[in-house]
């Protein structure tokens, strides 16, 4: 064992994801029927891109609120967070 404990920092989808704007867009992406390569051949368990997207993106990135001194802002300031789970469901 090591003498030096690792600290684990959360992940931003154990402290806040936006689901509202993940599933509309995800609906957004389901309803399309024409124009779009995905719809050539409709497989049977096709997951939607953007709620794939949005969780691969929240299970890499470090919660801001984590490492205050990277993201000062992130606990004084409150209109930091909705920004930050804009870039999700884009």
């Amino acid at each position: 064992m090591s003498d030096y404990p690792v600290k684990r920092r959360k992940k931003l989808i154990e402290v806040a994801i936006p689901l509202e704007a993940i599933n509309a867009a995800s609906a957004r992406e389901k309803s399309i029927r024409h124009g779009h390569p995905s719809t050539l051949h409709l497989w049977w368990a096709r997951r939607p891109l953007a709620a794939a997207r949005a969780v691969i993106f929240c299970q890499m990135v470090d919660d801001p609120s984590a490492v205050p001194e990277e993201f000062p802002t992130w606990l004084t300031d409150t209109s930091a967070r909705p920004a930050a789970t804009e870039r999700v469901s884009v």
